[in-house]
């Protein structure tokens, strides 16, 4: 992951990441048959280890009945800030998201290790109906992307690791411009 953050990934070769690790291009083949398998399997290493965050944390669905919005921030909080605090895995993950290796891999990979978001999921589906109109390809696609995008300007440098950056990229998410989008009040000025 470090040797693709460094190089890119179609730039890096067997001999960056046998460099990183201190063994030689040989003792990698003996574990890996090519550069894409350690690529796909770098891959599912990160994947699971994103999905045992959703293992760990408590949820209450009758929250979702009575505060919504910060039950689902409590649910991505976590999330973001796993990307946030491993930098070669976000920009890694990120890559390999964006190209072309991944939809042919997408295709056969086996997720069973996110069931527990899974039923997260399902239960926002059951007691949120209207979630079902939408596409949920698009809309976890959407999710997925924009968070693990805007960790990855976080870990890069080009946005700040506060609250406020966090605050404002669950808002993006939740709402879009929306939510941002709605006129002040004035003040009425009195004249004297």
């Amino acid at each position: 992951m470090k040797a693709v953050r460094e190089y890119g990934l179609e730039g890096v070769r067997i001999q960056n990441v046998s460099d990183l690790a201190g063994i030689s291009p040989g003792a990698l083949y003996r574990y890996f048959d090519s550069k894409d398998q350690l690529i796909v399997e770098c891959f599912t290493y990160v994947d699971q280890q994103a999905a045992e965050i959703f293992e760990d944390i408590k949820f209450n669905p009758i929250t979702l009945l009575t505060d919504p919005v910060r039950t689902v921030k409590r649910l991505w909080l976590p999330y973001f800030r796993f990307w946030v605090a491993h930098p070669d895995e976000t920009v890694f993950y990120h890559r390999f998201r964006d190209s072309t290796f991944f939809p042919k891999y997408h295709e056969t990979r086996d997720t069973s290790y996110f069931s527990t978001f899974v039923g997260m999921v399902d239960t926002f589906k059951t007691m949120f109906p209207s979630l079902k109109r939408m596409n949920q390809d698009l809309l976890w696609l959407h999710i997925l992307t924009c968070t693990v995008l805007y960790a990855k300007y976080v870990v890069e440098g080009v946005l700040p690791d506060t609250q406020e950056t966090e605050d404002t990229v669950f808002q993006l998410l939740c709402t879009g411009l929306s939510g941002y989008m709605k006129p002040e009040k004035h003040k009425k000025v009195r004249k004297k």
